[in-house]
This record gives C-alpha cells, structure tokens and sequence, in this order.
C-alpha cells in the first residue's frame, strides 16, 4: 500500500503531466487511484471525498453487512462498498457508499470499475458535505438512471428514497416510520435506525424481514 506521501507526489506529478493536455479520463483515473484511496473524478478532475466520521463508519458497516447478507441469501445479486468506482461519463465517476447490482446484471461489475448503471445506490450524509455537493451526486445517478436511490441525511434528521419510474423520478422523504426497498421486496428498515446511533443486531434484523 502506497504511504500518503508517496499518493500525493503521485497525483501532483499525474496533474502536471496533464495540465496542459487533457483532463483525466475514468480508465486514467482508476489507473491512478486504488482501493486504498478516496477520490472522486468531477468533470476530468481527481477529488478527494473528506473523511468519515465514527458514527458514519459504523453505520455504514451496519448497512453493509445487513444488505450484503439479505442479498447473499436470496442469491439476487451483489452489494459493494464505498470503493466500487462507478463510471459516470467518460470525465466522471463516483463512490457510492453501497451499491446493489442484480444478478443478471452482473457483467457491468467489472475488476476495477462498475460500467453500467447500479440498480440501487446508498449514500450517507455527513455533516460537513456541502449542499451543492451532495446535489451534483444525486444528479449523476438520476443522469445515468439508477433505479433507487437512499440519501441517509442525519444532519437534517430524514431519509430521502428516489425510485425512478418510466419518464421520472419520484421522491419520499421520511422523518419516522419504516422504508421498504422497491428494487429488493422485503427489506424493510426503521427510519431511526438510520438516523440515531441506536440500531440492533444484523441478524435480529434480518429475522424479522424473513418473518
């Protein structure tokens, strides 16, 4: 694993290698950045996402574990974490939190890069993204057409869900009650679960939605 030294003299060389020719394409991108790093490409740029706090880290491994396993089970397809790239454009590419890609779809997962549209993505909000940010992401996967999208907002308190419909998108915002995915039928999670730092075991979880 490269030290962060070493990254930063890395990219800084790659910038002024390119600066007067082009801007970084996605196959250049993940030529330059592992799994190891947290950048994004925006429009032929490397940015480097800010760093997660504890709560967002655990939250995330939660999820993760709790979505990977109801999809493992009912063999529907795959779920990825925050260092599965996602070609956006030929100058763009994000990091989703988590990602699902239904299994018939699985040759869009590729060794070093998701081509092609995610059936659902996650994201969770920190308290220091700013809101222009935060946007810009959610306009990419409604660009691209991702089926589902969660914006886990525990700065203001609400979950937002956008299902994509045949010409558009429809949103639902949520301070309380319960989510079920529309994309995987029977995963069901408590608003508060998302937004507060109290949330139970996976498995007692994943019991529950198995009835």
């Amino acid at each position: 694993m490269l030290l962060a030294p070493e990254k930063l003299q890395r990219l800084q060389e790659y910038t002024e290698a390119l600066a007067d020719t082009a801007p970084i394409t996605f196959e250049q991108f993940l030529d330059m950045f592992g799994e190891d790093d947290d950048y994004e490409l925006i429009d032929g740029v490397a940015v480097e996402r800010m760093s997660a706090e504890v709560d967002h880290e655990r939250l995330f491994a939660w999820l993760l574990t709790l979505f990977g396993q109801f999809v493992e089970r009912r063999q529907l397809g795959i779920v990825l974490g925050s260092r599965a790239a996602v070609r956006i454009s030929d100058f763009r590419g994000r990091l989703p939190d988590l990602l699902f890609v239904r299994a018939e779809r699985m040759h869009i997962v590729q060794q070093k890069a998701i081509y092609g549209v995610p059936d659902l993505v996650l994201e969770i909000i920190s308290p220091g993204e700013r809101r222009s940010d935060i946007i810009q992401r959610e306009a990419d996967y409604r660009t691209v057409g991702v089926q589902e999208i969660w914006l886990i907002d525990r700065p203001r308190g609400r979950v937002r869900v956008v299902c994509k419909q045949e010409d558009h998108y429809e949103e639902q915002e949520f301070g309380e009650g319960e989510i079920e995915s529309v994309i995987l039928p029977g995963l069901r999670l408590r608003v508060q679960w998302l937004l507060s730092d109290e949330r139970p075991p996976v498995h007692e979880v994943l019991k529950e939605m198995s009835g």
